[in-house]
């Protein structure tokens, strides 16, 4: 297979919404938590990467209330308007190409963005620039590699068809640039920066009804890509996404891992 370029899971399918939707409800309280510990509060500077979807973006607001400010920022913004209200500013935006939408910012945060941004070394320099001295930075990504199955429990055919498309899965995900191995660099590449006080934490989702919905809303968007490509027929697709309709598996997704750092 060629390389490909664009992002292989566009912000404008019907599948997208669903796909943010599993994503709060499994990655959200972890994000959440990480923020916290920051001591996020009213008047608060916050620049949301690659939002994508609404809910860490309205979190943020809520915590910074009308005295502070959180810039929202994608390469499409679709799925943002609902929350485009102060104290939120929706801008559209690439991270790897542009300079910051902003300076001064108490928190900056990006989940599952990285990985998939072409130049990603010019992107983390971005967001470091645009903090305050003293201010956080949140790096959030998964880690395919490390955990590559859909069904860690490979007990019987429709454990190994999941994995396969898994597999197809990443292989598409590669062949458009992911790193699928960034996740566990990410401690390492912000001590490099400069940031001090450096830790990381990771968070592995398994048996999930989210899992579930992921699962499929990811299949589905990507069925075009997986058949055209010789990775998968309709048939293997239609199979997969009548077991995960069962609720019997018990499906994972890569580790989400957290980075975080203080700029001195």
């Amino acid at each position: 297979m060629t390389r490909t370029d664009g992002y292989l899971l566009d912000n404008q399918q019907a599948e997208a919404a669903e796909r943010f939707d599993a994503f709060a409800t499994l990655f959200d309280p972890t994000t959440f938590r990480h923020i916290e510990g920051f001591g996020i509060g009213a008047g608060w500077r916050c620049w949301e990467v690659g939002a994508g979807g609404t809910s860490v973006v309205s979190w943020l607001a809520k915590k910074v209330g009308p005295t502070g400010k959180v810039v929202a920022t994608d390469i499409d913004t679709t799925r943002l308007t609902a929350a485009a209200r102060p104290p939120v500013d929706v801008r559209v935006h690439d991270v790897s190409a542009e300079e910051p939408p902003g300076e001064g910012f108490d928190l900056v945060h990006a989940r599952l963005v990285l990985v998939h941004v072409p130049d990603r070394e010019r992107a983390l320099r971005s967001m470091i620039t645009s903090l305050r001295p003293g201010g956080r930075l949140l790096l959030e990504d998964a880690d395919p590699a490390l955990q590559p199955l859909t069904c860690p429990d490979e007990y019987g055919p429709e454990q190994q068809l999941a994995n396969r498309l898994r597999q197809g899965f990443r292989r598409l995900l590669a062949d458009r640039g992911a790193d699928l191995s960034y996740g566990r660099t990410l401690p390492r590449l912000l001590r490099e920066a400069g940031l001090r006080q450096v830790a990381a934490d990771a968070y592995f989702p398994l048996a999930s009804t989210a899992c579930a919905a992921l699962e499929s809303a990811t299949i589905r968007q990507i069925r075009g890509q997986l058949v055209t490509a010789g990775l998968a027929t309709d048939e293997d697709i239609d199979r997969h996404l009548s077991n995960i309709a069962t609720g019997t598996m018990d499906l994972a997704t890569a580790p989400l891992i957290s980075a975080w750092g203080r700029k001195a």
